[in-house]
């Protein structure tokens, strides 16, 4: 099964429309969406090398806007939207142990989420909340975004084929590694928040 859902996959990154549903995942995945967008972005730049900067680019765009549709949610939605949403990732026991971080490393704050696993909707709905400052909140994550989605597709870029025949040689394993790798971002979200 994870053989066939890999083969999919592959396949729907070439496909003409795969460029903006990577927008609109990386968009959700900054304010509400659960799978970041690495699992579009790492076979759209294996299906076509060539575009791999300009996938990043967008991604990276669609991230930032994403983020601030979600420091909007926190700033003006919290109670309807952005508890929930929170909620959902079990980080509302500790949410407000976060306000005395953002005072004292709201930056900090900001660049970790943007570059580790921990699920960015909680940090860019925590930022609203708090009312981190808007600029600096966008300026991190566009940096911080940007140099994670670029620096995947540098690499990918640079050895796609060889990762390609890497992934199409230990497809499972790999599909389990990552499943321990969202695992341990959760983990990771209960610990840092």
């Amino acid at each position: 099964m994870i053989t066939r859902l890999y083969a999919w996959t592959m396949r729907m990154a070439a496909h003409r429309r795969a460029l903006p549903a990577l927008a609109v995942v990386s968009f959700a995945e900054s304010s509400f969406f659960p799978i970041p967008p690495d699992a579009m972005l790492v076979p759209m730049v294996l299906a076509d090398r060539a575009r791999a900067f300009r996938i990043a680019t967008v991604c990276t765009i669609a991230s930032v806007l994403g983020g601030l549709a979600g420091y909007a949610i926190g700033a003006l939605l919290f109670e309807a939207i952005g508890r929930p949403i929170v909620e959902f990732y079990r980080a509302m026991t500790e949410f407000d142990r976060v306000a005395g971080l953002y005072d004292e490393y709201g930056l900090l704050a900001v660049v970790i989420g943007g570059l580790t696993p921990v699920p960015y909707k909680v940090v860019t709905i925590a930022s609203g909340a708090f009312h981190f400052d808007l600029i600096a909140f966008t300026l991190a994550s566009a940096a911080t975004r940007g140099l994670r989605f670029f620096a995947v597709a540098a690499i990918l870029w640079y050895w796609g084929p060889s990762v390609r025949a890497i992934l199409d040689r230990y497809t499972v394993p790999i599909a389990w590694g990552f499943l321990v790798l969202i695992v341990a971002g959760f983990a990771a979200l209960r610990w840092v928040f």
